[in-house]
């Protein structure tokens, strides 16, 4: 079945559009899109990923059902690292109370196993607005992969490092003077840190990046 023709994951669509899924067509995270004036291409036969976006990035989504379900989501993810594309390969996945405990696990596996980005969202509103910002993100270059200097920094890259306990806007900021990524950032040691948000606040992201994984996870 897998081997039926579906478009190629380095597809990309025009600026101010998103391919997405069919199974997405009537979700709240496709209206909450509509509504904030991006417009929707659907397609039957998108291949791994859920969503296509104009800076050459995709996007696969992981739910909090897909989360406690089991590990049946691995190997969607793992086609998805592999599957050939030359485009930045971004993962959603929803931390909510429910998946939060399994969240550590999600996030190591994503990000230190398949060496992907991750961006976690409180559910499928919060996964549209970060969505609508990269589509409305002005120029050609795309934030994951590399900061520019003929812009501010990208707005959704401050909103996630926030997310980041001990980390509020001015240490956010901070840190993307130092980091040019998302990725670069989570490998970083804490003596890499410490200069930029001094000793607590380094070991604080160590920690969230480097969480051990629990009994049975």
């Amino acid at each position: 079945m897998d081997a039926k023709a579906a478009v190629p994951l380095n597809a990309v669509p025009p600026y101010g559009h998103v391919i997405a899924g069919d199974k997405w067509r009537s979700s709240s995270l496709v209206q909450s899109l509509k509504g904030g004036g991006v417009k929707i291409l659907f397609e039957n036969e998108l291949g791994v990923a859920d969503f296509h976006l104009p800076n050459k990035s995709c996007i696969l989504y992981v739910s909090e059902g897909d989360v406690i379900a089991g590990s049946s989501y691995k190997r969607k993810l793992v086609r998805y690292r592999h599957a050939s594309s030359s485009l930045q390969q971004l993962v959603l996945v929803e931390n909510t109370p429910l998946s939060e405990q399994y969240f550590s696990s999600v996030q190591r596996f994503v990000v230190f196993d398949l060496g992907l980005t991750l961006l976690p969202v409180r559910g499928q509103t919060e996964a549209s607005q970060l969505i609508a910002q990269i589509v409305h993100v002005d120029g050609r270059e795309n934030p994951f992969r590399r900061r520019t200097l003929s812009r501010p920094l990208d707005p959704l890259v401050l909103t996630l490092l926030q997310q980041v306990p001990g980390v509020g806007k001015v240490k956010a900021l901070a840190l993307l003077q130092r980091f040019t990524s998302i990725q670069q950032l989570c490998n970083a040691a804490p003596t890499d840190l410490e200069p930029v948000v001094g000793q607590a606040v380094a070991q604080q992201i160590h920690s969230f990046f480097h969480k051990s994984t629990g009994p049975g996870t």
